[in-house]
This record gives structure tokens, sequence and C-alpha cells, in this order.
């Protein structure tokens, strides 16, 4: 009787403790934060501890191979007295303002063509999405094939059709063109991003919308600039916030196609950032590169997420 009896009472714990286990997870206040905790850890981690270790080399000397030393906003004001970091600051808004401008455009291009019927329509917005899935380094390798002044694809078709005078631009070697080269490359692998995410803004819009502007008699430029741009600025404020961050701080492209030459001419932050802190072993001038327009894209965060709630509320 008595081991009988030690057994109902192990099993009347366990019971008890299942109960309890289970009104525990029942608790908003104990199962909100157990699910948030991991994705916490994990931003603590891999955003939050080297965001606060690249402050602590910003405001330091760092330099590989010997001790640092404090030396507050030094590096930040020295980078101005450098042509290079003068060149990237100016290289980094060229670069984005443009790269985002054609991508919104060409990008509401693509999506009005996608939403409409067409043969074998699921396989070509999959082939749009091609760009955006294949690794970065690998389809920049492929445009820096296209674009290599001995073999170039792009020059022998521009020339092939009249456009350019043989032997054609040196694409990766001259200021101008290879700034052009790394915004073509940038635009093409970004355009499926916004062609897919504006045309699921336009799949939402109610058709009803249209229809009474039709009967209005608006004609269809009218109908896209009163009914299918208003309906989309939400979705498009989102999609140039995302992709503002992303350019700014794009390094594949601009590292594989041309390593920020020819003479800082395509520069970025990210690139340079390199050079400086890795090759040259300037940890500390490298951080403050990297961090510079940390508050300015603060600010852009802040504003265009401020229109965006404006336009839903």
């Amino acid at each position: 009787m008595a081991v009988g009896s030690v057994g109902v009472a192990a099993a009347a714990r366990r019971g008890s403790l299942r109960v309890r286990a289970r009104e525990l997870l029942d608790r908003e206040g104990f199962l909100g934060p157990a699910f948030v905790s991991p994705a916490l850890v994990l931003i603590l981690l891999l955003v939050a501890y080297p965001f606060c270790i690249a402050i602590y080399f910003a405001l330091s000397d760092a330099f590989i191979g010997r001790p640092s030393r404090f030396v507050g906003l030094a590096n930040f004001v020295n980078l101005w007295q450098s042509d290079a970091f003068r060149q990237t600051f100016q290289n980094a808004f060229v670069f984005t303002g443009s790269a985002v401008a054609l991508k919104l455009v060409l990008g509401i291009a693509l999506a009005l063509l996608l939403n409409q019927q067409l043969w074998f329509q699921r396989t070509i917005r999959g082939a749009v999405l091609l760009p955006w899935v294949i690794p970065t380094a690998l389809s920049t390798l492929g445009w820096w094939w296209m674009f290599n002044p001995g073999y170039s694809v792009v020059n022998w078709t521009g020339v092939s059709l009249g456009l350019l005078d043989p032997p054609g631009p040196n694409w990766l070697g001259q200021k101008y063109y290879a700034m052009t080269a790394v915004i073509t490359v940038n635009v093409w692998r970004g355009l499926p991003f916004f062609a897919i995410t504006i045309l699921a803004g336009l799949v939402s819009i109610p058709k009803e919308l249209y229809e009474a502007a039709e009967a209005d008699g608006a004609g269809p430029i009218a109908r896209f600039w009163y009914v299918t741009l208003p309906m989309l600025k939400p979705v498009m404020a989102i999609v140039v916030l995302f992709s503002t961050i992303f350019t700014f701080s794009d390094f594949n492209i601009v590292y594989v196609l041309t390593r920020g030459g020819p003479i800082n001419s395509t520069h970025l932050f990210a690139t340079l950032t390199r050079q400086i802190g890795l090759d040259s072993g300037q940890i500390g001038e490298g951080a403050a590169i990297s961090l510079y327009l940390f508050p300015v894209l603060v600010f852009v965060v802040w504003a265009q997420l401020r229109f965006v709630r404006r336009q839903v509320y």
C-alpha cells in the first residue's frame, strides 16, 4: 500500500506540474517575452554588440598591432581633410539618388506591365526575380565581363547598333563611365524588389475605383495619376525606405566591378571603410567612415516612417 500511495502521489505531482505549465503558457505576460527573447538575443549579439564596438573604435586611434587610445571626435573631423573621403561622400549621394530614382520609375513601369494579362504570366514573374535571388558577387562578375574593355559585350552591341564609336568607352576605367556602370548594375539587381512589391500594391487596389473613374470620363493617364499613384504611396514609401538604406550601404557591386576606382570615383562608404580599416590597418578611421552616415540614415528613416503613418492613418 505504501508503494502504491507513493506512485499515486508522484503521478499527482506530475499532473499538477503539467497544469501549471499549461497555465503558464496561457499567460500573455510569459508567452510574449518567451517568443521574443530568441530574436532579441540575436539582435543584441549580431547588431547591438558590433555597433557598440564600432563606436568604441571610431572614438579611438585604433591601429592594427598597437594599443589604442581615446581621441573623441577627431577621426570624424579629420576625415574632411581627405580628398578620398570628400569624393566618397559625394559618390554616395549621387549613386543612391540616381539608383533609387531609376528603380522607382522602372519598377512602377514593370509592375504595371506584369499586372496585365500576359501569356506565361507566372513564368515571367518568376524570371523577373532572378536578378534579386542570384548571389550578388556572382551576377556582378558577369557584368564585369560584359563591361571589360577587351571583350565588352556592351561595347560590341553599342558599336553594332551605331550608338557608340568604335572601340567604345572603357566602362570601368573612366570616371563617369564607371559610376554609370555601377549604377546600372545596382538598378538591374534592385529592380525586381521594386517591381514585385509595387505589383502587390497594384493587385490590392479595388477595381471599383477604376470603374468609377472611368465612368467619370477619366482616361488611362488620369486613372494612373489620380487613382493608382495615391493608392501606391504607402507601398512606394516603404520600398524607397528599404532601398535607400540598402543602396547607401552597398559593397559587393562596387568592390567587384571597380574596387572604388578609378581614382576614388566610385568609392562608397562601405568600400572606403574596407580599404582604410582593413587594407591600411587604420581601424579607428575606418570605423568612423562606416558610422558617418548613421545620423543621416536615422533622419531618413524617421521622415519616411512619418510619411507612411500619415498615408495610412
